[in-house]
Parts: structure tokens; sequence; C-alpha cells
């Protein structure tokens, strides 16, 4: 019985040195082995063998990118104007190593390296400069973390602004000059719409008057045509006709009051060549003399 009762200790014993022993590290994750304090090796993903007792293993390491979002922190410009700035950094441990045993908490270092850095990267740069110039922000702020925690077995992959907040007073400027702004380009616009529409009215009137003009003209040479077609008809049906000087006198006695209608006229022009047939036709148009009765 008593044997028993050892060999089942001894089992729970061996069973418990092999769950030591073995030791399981997740993937995109590192763990440091020291050995009497002092490190002996890195276990990567997969499992590993450990001498119980002797080695110590430390907390596991995350190897994936992290993001750390940082609050806002006042900075004061070039132009001695306080702006809070929110800042957001991805970074990745390269180095478990290092990470372990060069800085204490590397979490913290980055945290006040940021702020320095961001704050000596703004103090060189006015306010304007500063909200026109995230990227080159970005990239002074990325190489001088990158250049700092390499070291420390980090690498900065980016380095992004979230927000750039300046003083109120100036943010009431700001939106009173971009209020300006709109009502300039509106105005603008508005001029430009006005003058477009007055430019196509004007054309439109300039094309109206060219065809009124254009259709008075067409109208006034069919006219001209059509009295010519009729003058050539009525000079042909005359040349037919043949008439005499008589004829041609009674038409102009005919055409007299027609003459005689404006108020300018005053003299009649008689022409020379119808006061023979005239005469003749008032002797013709004169009743007969009756010869004298008897008695």
């Amino acid at each position: 019985m008593e044997a028993i009762i050892v060999a089942v200790v001894i089992a729970v014993l061996i069973i418990m040195v092999l769950s030591a022993s073995i030791k399981i590290v997740p993937q995109a994750h590192a763990t440091i082995v020291e050995r009497f304090g002092r490190y002996q090796r890195t276990l990567n993903a997969g499992i590993a063998i450990i001498i119980p007792f002797v080695d110590r293993v430390k907390p596991r390491i995350d190897l994936r990118e992290q993001v750390i979002s940082f609050p806002p922190q006042p900075v004061i410009t070039e132009d001695n104007l306080v702006v809070g700035i929110d800042s957001v950094i991805y970074f990745q441990v390269t180095d478990p190593k290092a990470v372990s045993y060069e800085v204490a908490n590397f979490m913290m270092a980055i945290e006040q390296l940021t702020v320095t850095t961001l704050r000596n990267v703004i103090g060189s740069m006015d306010l304007e400069k500063t909200l026109t110039s995230r990227d080159s922000i970005n990239a002074a702020l990325r190489g001088v973390l990158d250049d700092a925690t390499g070291r420390w077995g980090i690498r900065v992959n980016r380095v992004e602004l979230k927000a750039i907040d300046p003083p109120q007073s100036v943010q009431q400027s700001m939106e009173k000059q971009m209020r300006a702004e709109r009502d300039k380009r509106a105005a603008i616009l508005t001029a430009e719409g006005e003058k477009q529409s007055a430019i196509l009215m004007a054309e439109g009137a300039r094309s109206a008057a060219i065809l009124r003009a254009e259709g008075s003209a067409r109208a006034a040479v069919l006219n001209a045509e059509g009295e010519s077609e009729a003058i050539l008809k009525v000079v042909e049906a005359i040349r037919n006709a043949d008439p005499d000087s008589r004829v041609l006198a009674y038409q102009y006695i005919q055409s007299l009051p027609e003459i005689a209608a404006g108020e300018s006229n005053k003299i009649w022009m008689l022409p020379t060549e119808l006061s023979g047939p005239m005469a003749h036709l008032v002797e013709a148009l004169r009743p007969s003399q009756l010869p004298p009765t008897q008695a």
C-alpha cells in the first residue's frame, strides 16, 4: 500500500515537473528566459523546454504592430500660441531582448519621447505653418522616434496627428475669416452669373435685332421686286395695247386727284408732250354745238 502511495506521489511530481518544463508560446509573441537571473535565451512561437526551478520565464511580449493614442498635449508655437495636439503612434517590437533590458517601461518612454519631440518640432513653427504642415510634422516625429527607439528594440512605423486645436480666440478669428471667404466667393459667383446672364441677354437681343433687320430687308427687297414686276407688266400691257396720246392724257387726268391729295402739292407740272393731246381730249369731251334753230 505504501509503495502505491509513493508511486502516485512520484508520478504527480513528474507530471508537475514536466508541466513546468514545457512552455507554449503563441504566434506573434516571444518570451525571455532567465537562468539564475541572467538572460539565457528568447523563446519564439511554438513549444519550448526549460529547466524547472532554474529558468524563469518573463511575461510574453507582443510582436504585433501596436497603437498608442496620447491625450491632447499643450504645445507652444513659435508665435507664442498654445495649441492642443492629439497624436497616434504605430510601433512594433522587433527585439524582445532589447525591449526587456534597455528600457524599464517602453510605453511610458515612447509617450514622453513623443511629447518632447512634438514640442521641439512645433516650437519651431508658427500657427499657420503648424496647421498646414501635418505631413512634415509626422515625418519629423517618425524620424526622431524611430532613431531613439531603435536601441530599445522598437520600430516606429507611423506617426499621425489626429487633431490640432488652436486657442478659442484664434478659432473664432479663423471662423470669421472662413465666413468672409465664403461670402466673397458667393458674391463673385453671383456677379459672374449676372454678368453671364446679361451677356446672353445682350447676345439674344442682338440676334433678334439682326433677324428683324434681315427680315425687314428681305421684305423690302421682295416688295421692290414685286413693284418692279408689276410696273414691268403694266408697261408691257401698255406697249401691247399701243395707246394713243388721248388715252394717256385721260389717264393723267384720272391721276391728278391723287397728286393733289398731298398738302405740299401746290403746283402741278404738266408735261409738254401731253398739252396737245389734252387739248384734243378737252375738245372731244366738250358738248357738241347744235345748229341754230330756224325761226
